[in-house]
This record gives structure tokens, C-alpha cells and sequence, in this order.
């Protein structure tokens, strides 16, 4: 095999976006001279292919806005690296990298400049960077976008508050698409919406990823949006990721016991199979990010938990092909 071969085979393998120990720290004052660390985000890495959606689910609270951000740099990161197609993103690189990495944020409202017409909001993308022309052509590819996510174009000269929650988190999409990424982070893109207009842009997402190869980190509460979605999930809790696999794996045979519980709570439209199932209750409050409890942070609430797992952290590891787990007992 030649060197050039060498070359263009490591260089296929090499995935889109590496995290590697990714760390959110943010100070946090208590009273006058006393200060403490909330660990939103700790020691958290993962990978994503080309073209692929990795699932992120966690309770409220867990961090999984806070990955999304920081690995964007929206966030400037307490420590860790961001991979974008093998090269660290830094404050250098950053506005090279803004185009192929961008983000659909949670909240349609103040995501959206209300000064600014949809027009110009989706616009701005482009005039950043200069990805026009003309002015004519300027508008030919707002107005396609805007009839991509199911806008008109007669909603293009309106301003933000002159529509529905649905509606803005529409122009929220279409000003990510604008300019063509390479991936995308997803923080609840759907929550805001009704649920037959949740499988339009669920669906929307999947043909774009068809046409366009773009990637996905999918975040949401929802497991069964997340399961359609995602060729793998991640589960977050308390700021670390405690268990990973591909979608149906994880589904089908949750390892984690906090896994177990998220899986067991997600409805079955057949009520022979609910009337069987048997709902894991986790008991007790998720402890705070200021006063982590020693060891496993889920240990707490763990109907498995051992003299162990009050000692040390149990490291994210392989338990089946692909299917990682931080766990001492499962």
C-alpha cells in the first residue's frame, strides 16, 4: 500500500467532530469571599460520522445545552478539545469553522432578533458570509428555505413576533440551513412544536442529512423523536455521559440503571405490552452540579448501588461492540 493511500484512509476514518474531555465549569459566588464551581459539563467525550445523528437525552438540568454550546465555542470551554474533520476548532479557526457548524437553538423566542425582519434574519448567514452575487439571488435562496421549513414568502418581510413559537423555530431552522453545514446541533428543535408539525421537521432534517450528508447532534427530552432520529444515543447525567450505543441497542437493552428508567417511561401504543411493563421509579432528587455527591453521581438514586460506587467514578467502557457504559455493576 502506498504512502498516499496510507494518507486518504486515516483521513476517511477521521470523524467529523471529536470531543475530548470536554469540561464546562462556571463560577458560581456565595456570599462575599466564598466561590464554588458548577460543573455543568464534566469530562465528556464522544465522536460523530459524517452524515450521522447522535442522539442526546438526559433530565433537565443535566447538561446536554451546555455540551451543544460548548462545542461550538458559543461556550468557551473550562478545558477539553473540539475536533471539527480532524482540526482543533480555536478562537483562530472559530469564524472558518462557523459555516460548517452550526446550531438550532431551544427557545424560538429570544433566539430571534426582534428587530429584524425574517428576511433578514435568515439573510444574515449569508451576507456574513458573502455566499451571493446579487441581491436578486440573495432572495431566491431565502425564499427557498423559507419554503423549505413551510414558511411563505409573504412571511419574509414580518418580524419575529408576528408569529407563533412553531413559526419562529421554523426561522430558526432555515437561517442554520443557510449556509450549507456540515453539522448542526439540534437543542429541542421540536419542542416548541405541535406534534403533527414535529414529524414535518423531523422529517425535514432526515432529507436534508440524505441530500447533504449533514450531521446531527439531536438533543431532546423525547426518546421516541430521538430514537427515530439518531443512529446513536447518549445518555447524560449530572454532566457526564453514562451510557452510549446505537439506537436500537440501547433501546432494546439498556444497561445503565438510569437507562433502564428513561426506557421504561417511554409510552407503548399497545396496551397489552404497557399493561406488562414494569415502570423503574427512580427515587430521591438529582443532586446539585455545586455539591456532587462522591463517586458515582447517579449512586444517590441507584437501586444497585455498592460500597464501590460511593468510592470512585466508573469509567465510560466497552461492554458489547459499540455499546459503552459507565457503570460498576451492570
Amino acid at each position: 500500500m502506498s504512502v498516499v493511500d496510507v494518507v486518504g484512509k486515516q483521513a476517511k476514518n477521521v470523524p467529523l467532530v471529536e470531543v475530548r474531555n470536554l469540561k464546562q465549569y462556571f463560577t458560581v459566588k456565595s456570599g462575599l469571599f466564598k466561590t464554588q464551581y458548577l460543573k455543568a459539563v464534566d469530562d465528556v467525550s464522544f465522536e460523530i460520522e459524517k452524515g450521522e445523528t447522535l442522539g442526546l437525552v438526559g433530565e433537565s438540568g443535566c447538561g446536554k445545552t451546555t455540551v451543544g454550546r460548548s462545542l461550538l465555542h458559543l461556550y468557551e470551554p473550562t478545558s477539553g478539545e473540539v475536533l471539527f474533520n480532524g482540526e482543533l476548532v480555536t478562537k483562530k479557526n472559530l469564524p472558518q469553522m462557523r459555516r460548517n457548524m452550526q446550531m438550532v437553538f431551544q427557545d424560538p423566542y429570544s433566539s430571534l432578533d426582534p428587530r429584524m425582519t425574517v428576511e433578514d434574519i435568515i439573510g444574515e448567514p449569508l451576507d456574513v458570509h458573502g455566499l451571493y452575487s446579487s441581491k436578486g439571488e440573495r432572495r431566491e435562496k431565502i425564499l427557498q428555505l423559507m419554503e423549505y421549513v413551510g414558511l411563505n414568502a409573504e412571511h419574509a418581510r414580518r418580524y419575529a413576533h408576528e408569529f407563533s413559537g412553531g413559526q419562529r423555530q421554523r426561522i430558526g431552522i432555515a437561517r442554520a440551513l443557510a449556509v450549507n453545514p456540515k453539522f448542526i446541533v439540534c437543542d429541542e428543535p421540536v419542542s416548541a412544536l405541535d406534534v403533527s408539525i414535529q414529524a414535518q421537521v423531523v422529517n425535514m432534517f432526515e432529507d436534508l442529512q440524505e441530500k447533504l450528508g449533514v450531521a446531527y447532534l439531536f438533543i431532546a427530552h423525547d426518546l421516541l423523536v430521538v430514537h427515530h432520529i439518531s443512529k446513536r444515543i447518549a445518555v447524560m447525567y449530572l454532566g457526564k455521559i453514562v451510557e452510549i450505543a446505537d439506537s436500537d441497542e440501547i433501546n432494546e437493552h439498556p444497561l445503565h440503571p438510569y437507562t433502564q428508567s428513561l426506557i421504561s417511561a417511554v409510552p407503548i401504543p399497545d396496551p397489552d405490552i404497557t399493561r406488562n411493563r414494569h415502570r423503574i421509579v427512580l427515587e430521591g432528587d438529582v443532586p446539585s452540579p455545586l455539591n456532587m455527591p462522591q463517586g458515582c453521581p447517579f449512586r444517590t438514586r441507584c437501586r444497585y448501588a455498592c460500597d464501590k460506587c460511593a468510592q470512585s467514578m466508573p469509567p465510560l467502557t466497552e461492554r458489547a461492540p459499540g455499546h459503552k457504559v459507565a457503570c460498576h455493576v451492570m
